[in-house]
């Protein structure tokens, strides 16, 4: 029984010395004068057609300084990749950016930057997903990004309205359709 006792303790002393040495509160948060962006990719669609897309980069349109032009700043997407937009749904969402530290700035614009990997699955058939040349895959956020705070952006794309059928260049097209809810903490 004393045995049983010590063992015990030392399991609770364990548990304890690792909740106290596993990470501190300046690990967790962000540098001084900075703010941090997460981001995650949703999708709504009713179609039964699964929808992949290839996605290569996030980017924000920041303007730092009245005297200089906009510029697009990549935020390092970590979950590159071809991804199944049809599982995106609900509950569901794809981390694109985790934690990107950026000085306090107004972005006026986020985008998906997507590769030529994007095609629907109709009926066991892939259908390469043509991308109309006027498309942009971008969203107007027109957002103030403060420091000292989080910033959890979720794009949702709408797959039905995203994806068309061309009938004179006999084609599936691709115009991205983005909704854009930023969340500040």
């Amino acid at each position: 029984m004393k045995h049983l006792q010590s063992v015990k303790l030392l399991v609770v002393s364990f548990i304890i010395l690792i909740s106290f040495s596993s990470c501190s509160k300046e690990e967790m948060s962000i540098d001084g004068n900075k703010a941090a962006l997460t981001v995650k990719l949703k999708s709504h669609s009713n179609s039964q057609h699964q929808v992949f897309l290839d996605i290569e980069d996030v980017q924000v349109k920041v303007k730092e300084n009245d005297g200089l032009q906009p510029a697009w700043v990549s935020l390092n997407a970590v979950n590159i990749g071809t991804h199944n937009m049809s599982e995106l749904t609900n509950q569901s969402e794809l981390l694109l950016v985790e934690h990107f530290e950026l000085n306090p700035t107004y972005i006026q614009e986020i985008r998906l930057v997507l590769g030529d990997n994007n095609f629907i699955n109709s009926n066991e058939i892939l259908i390469r997903l043509e991308t109309e040349e006027t498309a942009t895959v971008s969203n107007l956020v027109k957002t103030d990004i403060e420091e000292n705070h989080i910033y959890q952006v979720v794009i949702n794309i709408n797959i039905d309205e995203s994806v068309s059928f061309d009938a004179t260049k006999n084609t599936m097209l691709l115009n991205p359709k983005l909704y854009t809810e930023i969340r500040k903490f």
